[in-house]
């Protein structure tokens, strides 16, 4: 495949899917074929609430060097980044190869930030929100939470995950629960990527703007802590993860950064 910017413009992942805003009018910094967007959380918080009607039935990815490199090796993984309205940059290393390509104005945004942002701003907008995804125990963790710090947030609904792929009755019966909410935005945490696959092959029908954002709920929720503040200004949020989860991320880190550095400043992918 040609993973070369001409060759993703435009690209949907769903065939006969209408998207309704214009993604040619965003700025991206293309990373091994996979564009990601420039901007900052302002930006983006202003452009999901102001086109959130238009953007009914699509997704976005929120995107570290660990998505990069899979979409770089994975064609099903490359279109599914690619078919959404637009990739976001959830880690430093995108950010600093973004502002080193002549994008300056490309900031960090990650997931778990993003929803924070997103309640402020619906409480006042009456924008709704539906939550799909990890434990029931979660989900109610969250729920006790989100009354007592946005009560004047809409939640939707919320359905934990099966752990499991879903039977074609069990996905129409979900996707029938989640419309009739009427949710303006739909998070994911099923897991990647599957939460991501899961938002591109429901482009167009689910009625929502849909996010996968990993760990996010656990993030919110409380069962996972967040790196400190310090830390996370600096781009050392992975190194806290690998304290946290030291068999997993150590994995994912030494193998896919360095991977990541060789491919986009030694071999200039």
């Amino acid at each position: 495949m040609d993973k070369s910017k001409n060759a993703i413009n435009h690209m949907v992942y769903r065939e006969g899917f209408e998207r309704r805003v214009n993604k040619a009018e965003l700025t991206t910094c293309t990373i091994l074929g996979t564009e990601v967007v420039v901007g900052n959380m302002k930006w983006l918080v202003d452009y999901l609430t102001k086109n959130i009607k238009e953007l009914s039935g699509d997704y976005l990815t929120i995107t570290a060097t660990n998505e990069i490199i899979m979409a770089y090796k994975d064609d099903k993984f490359f279109r599914c980044q690619n078919g959404g309205v637009m990739s976001i940059p959830d880690g430093g290393p995108l950010k600093t190869y973004g502002q080193k390509k002549g994008y300056p104005g490309m900031e960090r945004i990650t997931g778990p930030d993003l929803m924070i942002e997103l309640f402020k701003v619906s409480e006042k907008q009456g924008l709704r929100h539906y939550f799909y995804g990890t434990t029931q125990d979660t989900l109610d963790k969250m729920k006790t939470k989100l009354e007592k710090e946005y009560p004047a947030l809409q939640i939707a609904g919320m359905r934990p995950s099966r752990f499991r792929n879903l039977t074609e009755e069990e996905d129409k019966q979900a996707v029938e629960e989640i419309n009739a909410t009427n949710p303006d935005f739909i998070w994911f945490s099923l897991g990647a990527p599957k939460g991501n696959y899961f938002a591109a092959d429901h482009q167009g029908i689910l009625k929502g703007f849909m996010m996968s954002v990993g760990a996010g709920f656990d993030y919110y929720a409380d069962n996972i802590k967040r790196a400190p503040v310090w830390m996370q200004t600096h781009d050392l949020e992975w190194l806290y993860r690998i304290f946290q989860e030291p068999k997993r991320m150590m994995k994912r880190y030494f193998n896919i950064i360095p991977r990541f550095l060789w491919l986009v400043y030694v071999r200039k992918k």
